[in-house]
Formats: structure tokens, sequence, C-alpha cells
């Protein structure tokens, strides 16, 4: 898998996985997904992309979006509110760290 993208902010040192959800596609992409939703506090979203691509959108006052492309691999920092786009065919998990 490719590197971590985080451009919030890395993934901590010493993290460790604790649940991972998916594999999604585009059809079965949950609704909370594509929703503006955002970590608990101390919690890490790791996104890897398998297959396809997707869009992911920052929801803060800061904004913007990241086009990812497989295979792709995005860190999520707890706290900043954030969703999902993605039509075509994907293939996404995430991973929850603390």
């Amino acid at each position: 898998m490719a590197n971590p993208v985080a451009p919030r902010g890395d993934l901590p040192s010493g993290s460790v996985a604790y649940r991972t959800i998916g594999p999604f596609g585009a059809q079965s992409l949950p609704t909370g997904l594509r929703a503006e939703h955002r970590l608990k506090e101390g919690t890490w979203g790791v996104l890897d992309l398998a297959r396809g691509s997707l869009r992911f959108v920052w929801d803060d006052e800061q904004g913007g979006s990241e086009e990812l492309t497989a295979p792709a691999r995005f860190v999520v920092p707890p706290q900043v509110p954030h969703h999902v786009e993605g039509e075509g065919p994907f293939e996404l998990t995430i991973a929850f760290h603390r």
C-alpha cells in the first residue's frame, strides 16, 4: 500500500488499530460516511483505498478536498468534520487507531 497521505497531521507514533470496517464499495458505503461526521477525540482514522477513486472532503472552516486514487492510504485526525464522495467502482477499508 502507498505511504499515508496526511495533510492535517500524521498518525501518532505508537498508535494501534483497534477496529476496522469495510471493505465498502459505491453501493455499500454507509450513508453516515457520505454525510458530515467526525472521529471522536483520541481516535485517528486510516482510509485504505485498494481500488478505484473517491473524494475526501474537509467540512471544517479550512475546507478543501483530496482526490484519492488507489492505491492510497489517507490519515484522518480526530475531531475534524469531513465526509467522502464516491460513485464509481472503488474498494475502501477504514481502520481506527488510538
